[in-house]
């Protein structure tokens, strides 16, 4: 990705509360199945965290020290100055890191929690590739976006195979966990308040400030459309995807 687009991209996204779809009653439901002790003094890694749409509750609703891991550092400043207002920074520790990448120690974290994100690098590899970083037991919880039926329409089969050709339905999903060292223990879909409430209309709300800030370039019209058509297709094809919420347990 060139410097211009993922300017824009941090331009349209870093003042929304959310980088992506979810919201308090996925989150909570994600923690209550984790089995996580939440008055544990325990360490969880929150990766591709965004401004902390994950990492502000996780603070506020355990007693964990977690490590925010995100690419682009304009995220991380929002993170660290949203925290700092919630009075949770104590517990903060923030990385600015590539995701296949991860400068950990092996067995270092009782938790990763990773919303949205694992698709950067692909859900097979994330699960193998973060595995180590797991104490025995610890748990997994990483969103996934999910086929929710084996028969899609062909617009839709086009878009996701050239967008993310990983798809697939909840239950290959699952067994690439199991065959990966992980013992699944919770699975749920977000429902549509996830991706529109709480996604796509505040993004929608703010496209025509957001072009008016970059001067109406080709570049900004460009993601702008994009943004509108993703909007459009989930609002048309939504009983047939979502993110799957996978929680699994390393053995």
């Amino acid at each position: 990705m060139d410097e211009e687009t993922l300017k824009l991209l941090t331009d349209l996204h870093i003042n929304n509360h959310r980088q992506g779809p979810g919201g308090p009653y996925a989150f909570k439901r994600a923690l209550d199945l984790s089995g996580i002790d939440t008055s544990a003094d325990i360490t969880i890694a929150d990766i591709g965290s965004g401004t902390g749409s994950a990492t502000i509750p996780l603070l506020k609703q355990t007693n964990a020290s977690i490590t925010a891991v995100e690419l682009l550092p304009a995220f991380l400043e929002k993170l660290q100055s949203n925290a700092e207002s919630e009075g949770v920074a104590d517990r903060l520790q923030t990385i600015e890191a590539d995701m296949a990448e991860l400068p950990f120690e092996d067995e270092q974290f009782d938790a990763i929690w990773s919303e949205g994100a694992i698709y950067n690098i692909g859900f097979e590899t994330g699960v193998q590739k973060w595995r180590r970083f797991l104490k025995p037991g610890a748990v997994l919880i990483a969103s996934e976006i999910t086929w929710l039926h084996s028969d899609i329409p062909d617009e839709l089969k086009s878009y996701w195979k050239q967008a993310y050709p990983e798809i697939d339905v909840a239950s290959n999903k699952l067994a690439v966990l199991e065959k990966n060292g992980y013992s699944p223990i919770g699975y749920f879909t977000l429902p549509p308040d996830c991706w529109l409430t709480e996604y796509y209309e505040p993004i929608q709300a703010g496209l025509t400030a957001f072009l008016k800030r970059n001067g109406n370039s080709k570049k900004a019209k460009e993601i702008a459309e994009a943004d509108k058509q993703e909007y459009e297709l989930y609002k048309k094809y939504k009983d047939y995807y979502s993110y799957g919420v996978y929680i699994a347990k390393k053995i």
